[in-house]
Formats: structure tokens, sequence, C-alpha cells
């Protein structure tokens, strides 16, 4: 808040003040912390002295606050953030998706991260950062990302670090599934240390889960050609819907502060997964005189998968200010190695041969010395990747309307892709690219309040950005886009933008070594059946550049009724052309626009499937996401807490700020949650957040539903245009209306979150053919919800069991009501492939955990 806001403020409250007293006070409050922020020395020589009979508020804005035009969707502070109980920053992430996820439908689904307003290597800096070292958490628009030298298709998440926190924490994971069949574990250990811009974070995790078969589901099996021998093993018993899993990772980060301003980060990771999966049993048919029976053998084991990656990852990052200006150097380096043995089929001919032979029943006991063990299949992929950008950002002029901002920005990123697969004639495959790229971005300020500039108007500006790639192995993509920003008042805001970018295939996609995997399950569209085929993938050198055209127009509307809240909608439209997909549904329209990728028998039935990439020729998409973050108080002050407190109303603790595992209340200064707004607007919309240290409780509560008008598809130029929402399909059925909510309470070291989604229903029409049928998909709903309590907030309680200091008890529901998605055919019977194992192996699982911090 500046201090002509703040003054204004001050002069509406001491009006109202001498008509309601009570009114004027809640018109300040939230005013007080703001005039408690520490100033900068060099600041505080000048001096601003009220005149006789003028109220004065000074505030100035939170270090490490993104510096935007674009309001906030939400804002957290300490008490917030603590409320949601969240044992990692990704964990949190995930507890705010509706908020932070974005509706563009462009970019990976995860937000774009900064650490106090800069940018960093990548979301590993913050990976290990304990949630209570969070001061404040700023959620803003994809429009932001421009300004870091990111494209606007991810929200923007800054997390703002105290000054000073230390802490070591234990985390301790452990789930079961209502259903059983397996079990998961982690382990997390992190040390963390925060001092004035200096910080070291390290941390160490262990992952551990055992498969799920198809049987422990009762997955039914498509018929075999004849019937089953007792005693053969089963072959749902050896095939796996979740793999036998182990991973070990260790990350750690240290960051100097360089001046005022400045800092360098580096980031070192190291991970080993390892995967175990099967595939089913060899089979064979053996037929005598006394008829044809199926019969399953191991060899000695079922046909298995195994999969071993080892990880490694550094990124480095450094923020400088170069007079007015400020410098972000970024650098993320990669190195993955994936080593697969796959097995083959046995070789079961010579049974059948002694069947003939009159030394072996069709029926009887099968000789192991008959089988032969199919030799395995080894591949080995090292895929490289260098990302790094440097972004400039100042104020390089001042209009009328306020000061232009500019942000410059060149890089250059690599990829490169090794790999050999015994699967594969293509023998070994070498895939480069190198992406040298260059672009703007410029905000204008055409009239602003502020500035007392066309005030009367609002807040107006406007954006331009654009940005060249050259592709060393495809050639020179062009992106390029505008929008515009207007507040009328100090609560609602309006955004238009468009933007216009060209992308090219993955190098995978365009070149990926061509493999052949047997016994996958596929359903035919064309004959309304489950069969077992051979499925080739790799990559298709004919992949063409995909051009995007996308239009957003947003709004951001404060509540008047209920502080902290917020209502936002957005509409978006998509039409992209020439867009390289993965092979899609195998329906009928399908079949046709791919000629030669399905290969049938005799009888019509799928023998293969080639499923490399391929190129569809338009997509179009419309929708419109709306919703609401509200939130408020509960219950009754607590003075036991206020006098817990320490100086300036926060919790002393380890290196002079809050202890592990307490929340604290605003620092001193932080305005509340939406309180410090951008410059020129005031206080911004203001989303969960402004939690009360006085020991009250809080309750939040997102909701927000998505309708899509529109979305099509043309696989081929001049072909049939698919319409997605009315029967036709790609991928599955598309769903018009959908619905994500989360929400909760804490109060007193007891909190209670929910989240939630509901997808409604779909279907896939028949494609006229005789045994075609259409499939239906039903609306779903599914819930999950998690019960925590923080048992180092418990005087008492710490006082009779010290161990518990920093403690934190959780136990989650996933999946509350085991809701999986029914789909059905014309006759109402599930087909094999969209059995309610498959849709959802995982079904109802529940969770313990137990985190310390010391």
């Amino acid at each position: 808040m500046n201090v002509r806001a703040a003054t204004s403020l001050a002069t509406l409250a001491f009006c109202l003040a001498v008509a309601n007293p009570a009114l004027a006070r809640d018109v300040t409050a939230g005013t007080d912390d703001a005039a408690q922020e520490t100033v900068d020395p060099a600041e505080e020589e000048e001096q601003i002295v009220a005149e006789p009979g003028q109220i004065l508020v000074i505030a100035t804005r939170i270090k490490g606050q993104v510096d935007t035009t674009q309001p906030p969707i939400a804002v957290l502070d300490e008490e917030a953030i603590a409320s949601y109980g969240a044992g990692s920053l990704q964990e949190l992430l995930a507890s705010l998706a509706p908020q932070t996820g974005s509706g563009r439908g462009r970019g990976s689904g995860g937000p774009v991260v900064l650490l106090n307003g800069m940018r960093i290597s990548g979301f590993r800096e913050m990976r290990g950062i304990p949630p209570e070292a969070i001061r404040r958490m700023e959620i803003l628009p994809e429009e932001v990302a421009l300004q870091y030298g990111y494209r606007p298709d991810q929200r923007v998440v800054n997390f703002i670090l105290k000054d000073n926190f230390s802490s070591v924490g234990s985390e301790t994971e452990f789930r079961l599934p209502s259903g059983g069949g397996f079990t998961e574990w982690e382990q997390e250990v992190t040390l963390t240390k925060i001092a004035n811009g200096n910080r070291i974070n390290i941390t160490g995790k262990l992952e551990d889960a055992s498969p799920l078969t198809e049987a422990e589901r009762n997955i039914i099996q498509p018929a075999s050609p004849a019937p089953l021998v007792p005693g053969d093993p089963a072959a749902a018993d050896y095939r796996t819907l979740l793999g036998d899993t182990k991973s070990a990772q260790i990350n750690a980060t240290l960051a100097r502060a360089l001046g005022a301003g400045a800092g360098l980060s580096v980031n070192l990771l190291a991970q080993r997964d390892n995967s175990r999966t099967l595939n089913g049993l060899n089979t064979v048919t053996l037929t005598d005189s006394t008829g044809s029976f199926s019969r399953t053998t191991l060899d000695p084991a079922a046909i298995t998968t195994r999969r071993q990656t080892t990880t490694l990852q550094a990124g480095a990052a450094l923020n400088k200010p170069l007079g007015t200006w400020n410098l972000a150097l970024t650098a993320d380096a990669g190195h993955v190695e994936t080593k697969s043995t796959i097995d083959n089929r046995a070789d079961l001919s010579g049974l059948q041969a002694l069947v003939d032979a009159g030394s072996l029943t069709a029926s009887g006991a099968l000789p192991a010395s008959a089988i032969i063990p199919g030799v395995a299949d080894r591949a080995l992929s090292k895929t490289d990747s260098l990302t790094s950008l440097a972004t400039l950002t100042g104020r390089p002029m001042r209009l009328p309307g306020g000061e232009v901002a500019l942000t410059l920005k060149a890089g250059f990123d690599y990829s490169g892709i090794e790999s050999t697969d015994t699967r594969s004639s293509t023998g070994t495959i070498n895939l480069k690219r190198g992406d040298a790229q260059g672009g703007f971005s410029l905000d204008l300020p055409i009239t602003s309040r502020k500035e007392g500039f066309g005030a009367g108007i609002g807040d107006l500006s406007l954006n331009a950005n654009a940005e060249v790639h050259h592709l060393s192995d495809f050639g020179t993509l062009y992106n390029w886009g505008g929008g515009l920003t207007y507040r009328p008042t100090e609560t609602l805001s309006l955004q238009a933008s468009y933007v216009a970018a060209d992308k090219a295939p993955g190098l995978s996609a365009l070149g990926g070594p061509t493999t052949v995997t047997q016994n996958v399950s596929i359903y035919d569209f064309s004959r309304g059946e489950t069969v077992l085929a051979t499925v080739i993938s790799g990559g298709n050198p004919n992949l063409v550049k995909e051009r995007q055209r996308d239009w957003k127009f947003g709004l951001n509307w404060s509540l008047p009724f209920l502080k902290d809240s917020s209502f936002i909608a957005e509409y978006f439209r998509n039409r992209s052309t020439n867009t390289t997909n993965s092979f899609p549904l195998l329906t009928s329209e399908v079949e046709a626009a791919f000629p030669g990728r399905v290969i049938r028998d005799a009888d019509g039935r799928i023998i293969s499937v080639d499923q490399s990439s391929v190129t569809f020729a338009e997509e179009k998409g419309s929708r419109l996401r709306y919703g609401l973050n509200l939130s408020g108080n509960f219950g009754t002050p607590d003075p036991a807490m206020a006098q817990r407190r320490g100086p300036m109303g926060a919790a002393m603790g380890a290196a002079g700020g809050p202890p592990p595992g307490a929340g604290g209340p605003p620092p001193a200064g932080a305005p509340r949650a939406g309180a410090g707004g951008p410059p020129g607007g005031g206080g911004g919309p203001r989303g969960p957040g402004g939690f009360n240290a006085d020991g009250r409780g809080r309750w939040n509560l997102s909701i927000f539903h998505t309708v899509r008008f529109q979305e099509s598809v043309q696989i081929a130029q001049g072909g049939t245009v698919l319409n997605l929402l009315e029967g036709d399909a790609i991928t599955s059925g598309v769903a018009r209306h959908s619905i994500e909510m989360e929400g909760g309470g804490f109060y007193r070291g007891f909190g209670l979150r929910f989240n939630g989604s509901y997808t409604g229903g779909s279907r896939i029409d028949a494609s006229g053919l005789p045994g075609s049928t259409t499939l239906r998909f039903a609306p779903i709903a599914t819930f999950d919800m998690r019960l925590f309590a923080d048992l180092g907030r418990k005087p008492k309680l710490v006082e009779k069991v010290p161990f518990l200091k920093g403690s934190r008890v959780s136990f989650s529901v996933e999946n509350i009501f085991n809701a999986q998605q029914r789909v059905t055919d014309d006759t109402g019977a599930v087909p094999l492939r969209y059995q309610p194992g498959y849709q959802d192996a995982r079904g109802t699982v529940f969770e313990i955990e137990f985190r310390k911090q010391f």
C-alpha cells in the first residue's frame, strides 16, 4: 500500500468514525500490521510528518512480493499455510490445485514457482523446504509468467521465506487400501536452515510400494479359445495393475546472499528408481483325442518387465541487480538413464509334438524339459537435457499512467536421446536438438488511479510479448501475444489476452525407436470386443509444426460481503492445427483415417496395431471456468495463545524465527491476506488467508466449475469433424461438466481438509458395424479427506511428553467412497477393458502419517 492510498484510507476511516466508530475500526483493520513494517535504514532518513488533524498510515511492500499489475488470485499467510497441515510444499500445492491449476489447457498443469519474487533453477530448490519456513504465499494469473521469461500457460506461485528458520524434520507415511493387495511406505528426512538470505536444504527420501495383481481386484480375463485345466497357474495372478516399485533420492540446495537483492543458489539431485511389472503367462492350446485345452505355464516365472532408472540433475540460479534493472540467470541440466529387461514368451511348440507322439495328454502335467525359455529383450535409454535462460527486467521509462515494465530474455536449451532396444530393427538411435531463443515482454500502463492519470476510468494496462526459437533439427518457431488488464475498482479486475504459438513435435515423437510389445489389452470399438494384441510404438518422422491460437477472458472480484474471498471467472477458446498426438482410441473413424495401422486376421479380429505418433489436422475447444474462494473465522479468541507469542506477535524459536511445527501470525508489517496488492492498484482480490493469531479458527472453501462449449477434432484435412462432446472420441469420452473443490478448517491445532472432483457423464457412439456398441461413461465424483493434529501446539501435552514438541499426526482417506467410473455398453454390461479395476486399481486408500520437526 503506498502513502497516498494509505492516507486516503485513513481519511475515510476518520470520516466514518464520526458517524460510526465501529465501522471505522473495520475499515482500518489490517493496517496496523502494515504500519509496523521494517523499513530500510536508507528510507528512514526521509521522515513523513502528518499534518494537524490528519491520520497517517505508512506501509511498504513485503520484501520478495511479486511486483505486477495483475492482482493475485489468492494470498496465504503463515497461519493460512499452517491450516492446511501439509508436510511439504508439494502437498500444499496439491491441496491448492483448484487455485494453482491453469484452465488454458496448454501447460503441464503445475504452476511456475518463484522464491522471494525471483526465478529459481527449478522446483527442486523448494522441494525439501518445510511449509513452516514460508512467510507468505501468492498465487497469480498466467500472464504474470511473462515477466519472468515463461510462457503464459501456467499460473505463478511465489513463496516468500522467513528471514530466519532452522529445523531438522522427519516424516513417515504408510498407506494401505481398503481392498488390500498392496502397501506403500515413505520415509523422508530434511535439514533446513535459513539465515538472512542464506539457506541450506538437504532432503533424503525412500519409497517402497508392493505390487497389485489383476486377481487381487477380481479382473475377469478374456475368454480362452479352449477350456482351462484345473491346477494350471491363473493368468490374473501374474499380471500386475500396479508394479512393485522402490525409489531412493537425495536432494540438496545451497544458496548464498550476495548483497542487496542479489543471490546465488545451487541444487543437486540424485535418484534411483526400480520397478517390476508382470505381463501374464506363457499360453498354448494343446489338442488330443479328448479335446482341446488352453494351457498356462511359468518359465520359470511370469513374463516380466524390469526397469532401473538413474537420475542426476543439477541447477543454478543467479539473481543480481544491475542499477535499476534486475538480471536473472538460470540453468538446469539432467542425465537420465533407464535400463529395461523385457521377457519374451517361451517356445511351447514342443508340447504339442509330445501330445502328437502320445507321450503327453493335452490336459496332463506339462514337462519343463519341453519348454524353451524366451530370450529377454533389453533396452537402454540415455537422456541428456540442458535449459538455460537469462532475463533482464526493468522500468526503462515513465508514462503518465506509470512506469513501463520491460522483460528481455535469451537462452539456449539442449536435449539428446540415445537409445538401443533389441525389439527394434533400427539399431542405436541418436536424437539431438538445440533450441536458441530470444524474446521480450512489455507492460504499458495507460491509466492509473495512483498516478492520478485517467483516474475516473480506473487502472488500465497493456501487454505485448514475442519470442523466437530456432530448433537445430526442425527450424524456426515464432510465438507472440498481447493482453489487457483493466481494474475499474479496487476489488474488480478484468483481463483479456491472446496467445499465438508454434510448437515442434518432441524428439521421441519424431524419431523414437520402433518397439514391439505383445499381449496388450485393446478395446476394438468396431467389433465391440476386448483383445490381446501386439502393439508397435515409436517415432514418426513425418510429423509437422503445430500452430496454436488461444483467447482468454478473465474476471477477478473481491467479494464485498465476506472478507478474504473472491469470485473468479475465465473463458478460454483454443484452436490448433497440425497437432501431434499419441495414437487415439481405435474407433472406426480412426482406423479409416490411418490405413495400414491396424492388422486383422481372417475373422476380422485385431492382431496388431501400430501406435506411433500421428498428426491431427485441427483441434478446437472453448470452455468457461468459474468459482469461488471463500474463507472466514469461527470460534472465540484464546488469550493463552496470544500470551505464548513473542515480540512483534511471533512465537520465537530457533534462529529467532517461529519454532518448528508452529505457524505464527503474519510478520510485522505483513498485510493481511490480499492486502498487499500490486502497485497502482491497492489491495487485490483476496483468497483464503488472513488467519488470525489469537486462537480463533479459520475455514475456507474453493469450488470451481468448468463447462465445455466445444471440443472437436478433425483427424484428416477435409475429413469428418469429430464432436467429442456428442459421442465421438479420440482418447475417451469427454464430459461437458466438471467440478473441483477443496476446503477445510483449522482450530487450535486440529484440522480437517477435504477435496473432491466431479466429472459428468459422456459417451462414445457405436460405429454402426456389426457387433459395435455405444459405450456410456457414467458421472463420477471422488472425495479425499485428511484429519490432522498439531500435537506441538498443545503445551500441556508437550509438557507431559516432550518428544511430541513440533510433531503432527495425520490420518487420510483417498477416494472415501471407493468411486470408480462405470462404463457400460448397449446391453448394460461392462466391457472387459473397462472393468473398475482397470479404471482405478487403488480404490479407497488409508494413510497414516507422523511428522516431527526438531
